[in-house]
């Protein structure tokens, strides 16, 4: 993967899956983005990146079983910080329930899309399963678009 600070690949699409700590709708995102990578075969078209303004110490546990009931393993990710220069460099900053001008004020480049999810956080696992094949038909309906 691309260092996303570096300058933008005209061949390259970056998309950044942000969240405030990292821990659980952004973490699906990108899980889900890496497998529709490997699926269409556009691992050298597209760079992903996730991150949050405050990342938790760990991916909230709901998240990791209702991933591995889906034969997704998040077990071994940690949140981390996304910085403003790597959203700067992103195509698509996709934002989980926060606005992007929460995310980064000083604004970037590339489109920004809000997806307005609930917080997995604390929810029962029907809610966070919920949540998760919400996360996984538009990520799959972004690649679609991306693929194009």
């Amino acid at each position: 993967m691309a260092d996303p600070t570096d300058a933008r690949d005209a061949d390259t699409t970056t998309v950044a899956f942000v969240c405030v700590q990292n821990a659980g709708r952004s973490q699906m995102a990108y899980a889900f983005a890496r497998r529709e990578l490997a699926r269409r075969g556009l691992d050298d078209r597209i760079d992903l990146l996730t991150g949050g303004m405050r990342p938790a110490e760990h991916v909230h546990p709901e998240v990791v079983d209702a991933m591995a009931a889906v034969g997704i393993d998040v077990s071994d990710r940690t949140p981390r910080d996304v910085t403003a220069d790597e959203l700067r460099a992103s195509d698509y900053v996709i934002t989980m329930g926060c606005s992007a001008a929460d995310v980064c004020p000083a604004g970037w480049g590339g489109e920004s899309r809000d997806w307005g999810l609930d917080d997995p956080d604390g929810r029962s696992p029907a809610a966070v399963a919920a949540i998760r094949d919400e996360i996984e038909r538009r990520v799959a309906a972004l690649f679609d678009e991306l693929a194009d």
